[in-house]
């Protein structure tokens, strides 16, 4: 059998795969529009070959084959897969496609298709990131067709160049593989991740392969005992389940190892046990999982606060499952997850599994109001695609408001991306938090669970450094819409001499035309005036509302009530919010350190001529 012959016999075998797969579920009409995308694209491409020499026509074949038999989709997303490729690679249209397939295999075809331009907005892998984002805003299965692209690219990756298979498998860690994972899809999500982890990162990744191997080797014995064990137990109280010990995979426990800074040996929870269950009619599957938890906890030490409840409280993707932590006949716990066939079924399926929960609906139109939002005040650039990757792509937990509503945040987020997400109006006015009844900063990370109280101030405003404490879009976008609205300032600040109003100072003109003050004394200014004598400018550096934070040093011989003495001069008298002080006590000598800022430097010399006049104080002077 020659190669021509071979192949044709090959592409007829996965093309009636694929009509196999969706003959159940398709009319027949459509699987005659199925047929018609096929031959287009066999068409279309039949000059074309792969990186690899094969025929061209075996990756739109395959991607359509992903899209119907592992993602479950129907007609239409099938046949766009089909003809994914088509307008980018040949001379057909999106017009061809519309005339002969409709409109809806037309949309999808055009968001998956790479716009050519001479000159791209911001770069080429950006500009296609949008296009398919923006694409969510009408419908969601533009996204999956992508998805299926990728991840037939990246299962054929290793016929690439290893300059091309490091920009394609950073696409896809950053890009494609959380986004799998937002929109639930848990096995795509999870190949993807480690696709990419073995062309980016060769030797860690063979390196992790063989320990999980010789690690699963050496455990397997007590492993399938104890997970015999859960299934006896189970069994004798009429409970019949499926038990699977299943190990991590190399890329998600390269990431524990980098998160906890273990090696692989220290490492916990390398594998985990799972418990597959099927609901009786008639019987919640929350009531089932509960039921098998306290079984397994009649005969199982249970960690305390080891579990998990993703059930009630499902992951922003979906994901349910209820997970425990059990103490197993050898000495060691055990991670185990309760799930039902259902919620296996909906991790790998996620947003388009055959159901109706709240929590996907929502996060879809969360997902779609957001890209709007995004699109509307013109974020651009890397700028974009961080704001959609810090609001979507993070693994999420939830926290609570005191009086029980679900508030889920991205990992790492913290009490100011809590309060944003509640209401702008809380979050622009947050002070402090309480966090489970702690008192805590408005900066605090959070963690799953934690319920958390705002109290406000009305003179409390967003500072700059707010910018650096949230990682939500909504956030982000709150504090700097605010900060942008304040009067931009006349001059620029020397940030070495930080100058203030009243100081003697002087200007320099930098090359953008704005202006730099620097203390006269500045050795900065001194240089500059050596070199570029004609940049310097006479300016007038006048006091408003604006505050400067300055600290001061005071020496003192210590006595009874001399700190006393100094916090009634600076608060009471002064009127003065004291930022920080530091104090330090040798040999009956206090040197103290306080912070506090300022509006002029005329009112930083009434601050320091009333410290000096407290008894025992000798010496007050600026830090600079």
């Amino acid at each position: 059998m020659n190669d021509d012959t071979k192949y044709d016999k090959l592409i007829a075998d996965r093309a009636a795969h694929v009509f196999d797969v969706l003959a159940p579920r398709v009319s027949e009409e459509d699987m005659q529009r199925l047929h018609a995308a096929f031959e287009l694209a066999k068409e279309a491409h039949s000059e074309q070959k792969r990186k690899t020499g094969e025929p061209y026509i075996l990756h739109p074949i395959a991607v359509a084959n992903i899209a119907a038999e592992e993602l479950n989709l129907d007609a239409n997303p099938v046949i766009a897969a089909f003809l994914h490729d088509v307008v980018e690679d040949t001379p057909y249209t999106v017009e061809d496609i519309r005339a002969r397939f409709g409109d809806d295999v037309a949309f999808l075809v055009s968001v998956v298709t790479k716009k050519k331009k001479k000159k791209y907005d911001e770069s080429k892998q950006i500009d296609n990131y949008r296009q398919m984002l923006n694409s969510v805003q009408y419908d969601i299965r533009a996204l999956l067709v992508k998805l299926a692209d990728r991840l037939h690219n990246m299962r054929t990756l290793s016929s690439m160049r290893s300059d091309k298979q490091m920009k394609i498998a950073g696409e896809t860690d950053y890009f494609y593989a959380p986004l799998a994972n937002r929109l639930g899809l848990y096995n795509v999500k999870t190949e993807l991740e480690n696709l990419s982890f073995r062309f980016r990162c060769p030797h860690e990744y063979s390196e992790l392969v063989s320990l999980i191997e010789q690690d699963e080797k050496a455990q397997r014995e007590r492993l399938t005992r104890f997970a015999d064990e859960i299934r006896d137990v189970l069994e004798a109280a009429d409970i019949k389940v499926e038990v699977k010990i299943e190990y991590r995979r190399p890329y998600s426990i390269w990431r524990k190892m980098q998160k906890y800074g273990d090696d692989f040996n220290h490492l916990k929870y390398r594998h985990f046990t799972e418990i597959i269950f099927d609901t009786p009619e008639g019987v919640s599957e929350k009531l089932m999982a509960l039921r098998i938890y306290a079984v397994l906890t009649d005969r199982f030490k249970e960690k305390p606060g080891g579990i998990s409840n993703y059930i009630d409280t499902p992951k922003e993707n979906g994901y349910q499952s209820f997970h425990v932590k059990l103490l197993a006949d050898f000495g060691r716990w055990q991670e185990v997850h309760i799930s039902s066939r259902r919620m296996i079924r909906d991790s790998q399926l996620g947003c388009v599994a055959s159901r109706n929960d709240d929590n996907i609906v929502h996060w879809i139109e969360k997902f779609r109001s957001v890209l709007r939002d995004i699109a509307k005040h013109g974020q651009n650039g890397s700028n974009f695609i961080e704001n959609v990757v810090s609001s979507f792509y993070n693994d999420d937990i939830m926290t609570f408001t005191p009086k029980g509503r679900e508030i889920i945040l991205p990992q790492k987020a913290t009490v100011l991306d809590f309060a944003y997400e509640v209401h702008p109006a809380l979050g622009s006015k947050a002070k402090y938090a309480r966090v489970n009844g702690f008192l805590s900063s408005v900066k605090a990370p959070l963690r799953r669970g934690d319920v958390v109280e705002i109290f406000t101030d009305a003179d409390t405003h967003p500072n700059p450094d707010w910018l650096e404490a949230v990682v939500t879009y909504k956030a982000k976008k709150a504090i700097r819409t605010y900060l942008q609205s304040l009067p931009k300032p006349e001059y620029n600040r020397c940030g070495s001499c930080k100058p203030i109003p009243g100081e003697e100072v002087i200007g320099f003109k930098e090359t953008d035309g704005s202006i730099t003050l620097h203390k006269r004394d500045c050795p900065i200014v001194v240089k500059l005036a050596s070199q570029y004598g004609d940049n310097i400018v006479s300016v007038d550096f006048k006091s408003d509302e604006t505050l400067y934070p300055v600290t001061i040093v005071i020496r003192a011989v210590d006595r009874y009530h001399l700190f006393m003495d100094l916090v009634d001069c600076i608060s009471n008298k002064l009127h003065l919010a004291i930022d920080s002080i530091n104090t330090d006590t040798q040999d009956n000598i206090v040197t103290m350190h306080l912070s506090f800022s300022v509006h002029s430097y005329a009112e930083l010399q009434t601050i320091t001529q009333h410290i000096r006049e407290i008894p025992g104080v000798d010496e007050v002077k600026r830090l600079e």
